[in-house]
């Protein structure tokens, strides 16, 4: 029997703001969202010749698990981890049978409840102890903008998160002409207001240090002209969103 095997993009060793503590980070190939702000294009097609399976990632993991201390683990972002659910849950369960923390960093694009996707995604659940997910944008057309996508299953499945009480913290990126609105900000805060599962609200400038990957591929950068929010922006938003 073959092992499931995941399309790796790359491998971060010690990130410090994925997840609590310190992380070891596991990067998939694969997105359907064209997000104008995304700093990895270089994860959204989804071949990879870089393909691992669970145990051999998780051998590589344990060579830094003394520096996580009580709180760190594991976190898969990409991209969008939750295209390869199945090597996820392979990956999970074993790393649970380890004894390590698990993480996912999302957009919950692929969410729907469908019978057999979401059977699939509740035994992903069973072995994932916390969710970092995006709030591209709360209003559908300016999401759909945005990222190319409209974000009515997105926020349902954040809604799912909530009913089954599985803990999240919640990050949205402050873009200059999208999201920092304040009219934005107050549903985006209204909606999370809602939920009783959102054990954090991070608020993310927006930055352009993924301009140089859009120039090695080829490709034009869409908010070439945005600017970074200023302090007051940022601080703003994050008193709005419950931050401060």
């Amino acid at each position: 029997m073959n092992e499931i095997k995941g399309r790796i993009h790359s491998i971060e060793t010690f990130g410090s703001v994925d997840g609590p503590g310190v992380r070891f980070l596991i990067f998939l190939k694969g997105c359907a969202l064209r997000c104008k702000y995304c700093h990895n294009p270089d994860t959204w097609d989804p071949e990879s010749t870089d393909l691992r399976t669970a145990d051999e990632l998780l051998d590589q993991a344990e060579r830094y698990r003394s520096y996580w201390g009580e709180e760190g683990g594991i976190t898969v972002s990409g991209g969008e981890p939750l295209l390869q659910m199945e090597f996820l849950i392979d990956l999970f369960t074993k790393a649970k049978q380890r004894g390590m923390n698990t993480c996912i960093d999302t957009a919950l694009q692929p969410f729907t409840r469908e019978e057999k996707w979401l059977e699939q995604f509740q035994k992903l659940m069973e072995v994932t102890d916390l969710l970092l997910v995006d709030i591209k944008h709360i209003d559908p057309q300016i999401h759909k903008a945005l990222t190319g996508m409209s974000n009515e299953n997105i926020l349902d499945g954040i809604r799912y998160l909530d009913e089954i009480q599985k803990p999240i913290w919640i990050r949205h990126v402050l873009v200059d002409g999208y999201t920092n609105d304040e009219k934005w900000l107050k549903e985006t805060g209204a909606f999370i207001d809602t939920l009783s599962n959102v054990k954090k609200t991070e608020v993310l400038p927006y930055h352009s240090m993924g301009v140089v990957k859009y120039e090695k591929l080829g490709m034009d950068y869409p908010l070439k002209d945005v600017e970074p929010p200023s302090d007051e922006d940022v601080r703003r938003a994050k008193e709005i969103l419950g931050q401060l």
